[in-house]
């Protein structure tokens, strides 16, 4: 079963910050745990798009083998 969640747009508009706002809305859906490594994120991703996506992160030296927290950083919290 295919679930791709991201909208097929040109290769250059993959920001890093832009990976992590679809990152973050994964995970409010529940449908990704940061645990999982980063290339778990190829499930949601359709593949044309996914290969640009892999391209810029190992410009920024994430390897897929890291955790999708790692990508995340340090997040702010409200409620604490």
């Amino acid at each position: 079963m295919t679930t791709y969640t991201l909208s097929p747009i040109s290769p250059y508009r993959y920001t890093l910050d832009f990976i992590r706002d679809e990152i973050r809305a994964l995970l409010e859906r529940g449908s990704i745990s940061r645990h999982q490594p980063i290339y778990s994120l190829a499930n949601y991703i359709p593949p044309r798009e996914w290969l640009s996506i892999e391209r810029q992160l190992e410009e920024k030296d994430y390897l897929l083998r890291d955790r999708i927290g790692d990508l995340l950083g340090a997040e702010d919290w409200d409620n604490d």
